[in-house]
């Protein structure tokens, strides 16, 4: 049989800006009842980003996060996985600050530096909702998302071993693969490991089938049976993507951190109709969707009683 499909829900992130979509989740509120709605529709993970309530900028603070948190956790079962990538330019500290503070189940940890081009979407708008923005998406032109074995190492053990944190790895290309190989062969995390394979982001691997192929074989040569996997593709090639994970027994992640639409030219109103969307599909596939408590079985969390919120 095969086992449950673990959908994870990313509902807003830290790269689509307001002016691309009215649905966007920016306020604490709206970051909270998106989460809330997104597990009533299959979700069993929420990978969370804060942003500023005033206009939408990325927002690091801990505060911030705390707003949304507790809500979140009250009023779901679903597993809390708070960012490590923050917004682009912010600092190694700003990043962890969050997630150092609630001291969740799971965190994002990026496996490695890369080129992180969101600079082609500065050009399909005019009319700015906030200042900030176009010159946030310039910026990208000259920019490197770093993430140094240094910098990967800090955050291993500031989480993993000061918190009982576990990862979700984020692998944009066949070499983060194997920096979380050496990653694994040093000691610094124990299995099982939940590979986030990541798609479609300029810098990164492009959004070709061919390339999940790959990177599947590659992680099935590297990590065998000690490891779970997922996949999220940008924009147009989200439900694809998740589609074949599913297919080849994997778990997928959609959301509007990832993905603005729900079809051809047509916004998501929610990350919830993502989901709700996805759910259905894996069901007509003849698969099952993991609840909250199937997925933490499955990736050796320490439960929701073992955080700070």
């Amino acid at each position: 049989m095969s086992k449950p499909v673990i959908i994870t829900c990313a509902p807003t992130g830290g790269i689509h800006t307001p002016t691309m979509s009215e649905y966007l989740p920016v306020t604490p509120n709206e970051i909270a009842e998106a989460s809330i709605e997104a597990v009533e529709a299959g979700a069993s993970i929420v990978h969370l980003h804060a942003r500023n309530p005033e206009d939408g900028r990325p927002d690091a603070r801990p505060e911030t996060f705390m707003q949304f948190l507790p809500r979140i956790k009250q009023s779901t079962g679903a597993v809390m996985n708070i960012s490590t990538g923050g917004g682009l330019g912010m600092t190694r500290e700003e990043r962890l600050r969050a997630a150092v503070h609630a001291s969740p189940e799971m965190a994002s940890m990026n496996m490695g530096s890369m080129n992180f081009g969101i600079f082609p979407m500065k050009d399909k708008y005019s009319d700015w909702k906030h200042e900030w923005e176009p010159e946030f998406l310039d910026m990208t032109r000259d920019f490197i998302f770093r993430n140094t074995f240094a910098d990967i190492e800090y955050a291993m053990k500031e989480l993993g071993e000061g918190h009982g944190t576990k990862f979700e790895f984020e692998c944009y290309d066949v070499g983060h693969l194997y920096n979380l190989a050496w990653v694994i062969d040093q000691g610094w995390v124990k299995p099982p490991f939940f590979v986030q394979m990541v798609f479609g982001i300029l810098g990164g691997i492009g959004a070709d089938l061919d390339n999940l192929m790959h990177m599947h074989r590659i992680s099935e040569r590297l990590f065998g049976g000690d490891y779970e996997w997922s996949v999220l593709a940008a924009g147009r090639h989200q439900m694809p993507f998740a589609t074949q994970a599913a297919l080849l027994g994997g778990n997928l992640r959609v959301g509007l951190e990832d993905s603005l639409y729900i079809g051809p030219g047509q916004k998501a109103k929610s990350s919830a109709e993502q989901v709700r969307k996805i759910s259905s599909i894996v069901e007509n596939l003849g698969l099952g969707v993991a609840t909250p408590d199937e997925a933490r079985k499955r990736l050796g969390l320490k439960g929701g009683d073992k955080v700070a919120f």
